[in-house]
């Protein structure tokens, strides 16, 4: 679950499974395989250079894989660059760690964002947001 060089401040991989579990439960997405991997900012870079090719780190990148029954999907989270985001915004990390797998889950099924300003007035932020909210509420974190 974490890449040798990550910083998982983060989350234990019963939680990781809920946040996900409750995204995809909540979206009726059927059955699914969904590996979740938690890299350091220089294995993300490396990975989102070729994935996308943008040579800096970011937050998260997810996969959808074809899947005979159902589907299948990767995520891969950056813990230090969630850290900063979190810092920036002045909330936990937890809290920007759960955001992240919501975000990757909602890709996996298929749901996209404008990049730049557009992106936290998009319907698919609305709906992570909503998500992240009853999942903090459900794990004991008001929000």
């Amino acid at each position: 679950m974490a890449h040798p060089g990550a910083q998982v401040a983060a989350l234990r991989p019963q939680l990781v499974r809920r946040v996900v579990a409750a995204v995809l439960d909540a979206e009726q997405a059927g059955p699914a395989e969904v590996s979740v991997t938690f890299l350091s900012p220089a294995a993300m870079r490396r990975l989102h250079r070729r994935a996308l090719g943008h040579d800096r780190a970011t937050d998260v990148v997810a996969y959808r894989l074809p899947h005979d029954d159902g589907f299948a999907g990767d995520l891969y989270l950056c813990p230090g660059v969630a850290r900063a985001s979190a810092r920036d915004h002045g909330i936990p990390l937890r809290e920007e760690l759960i955001r992240l797998l919501v975000h990757g889950t909602l890709h996996l099924l298929g749901y996209d964002h404008p990049l730049g300003t557009g992106r936290t007035r998009s319907a698919m932020w609305r709906r992570q947001e909503r998500y992240l909210r009853r999942i903090l509420r459900r794990e004991g974190q008001p929000r």
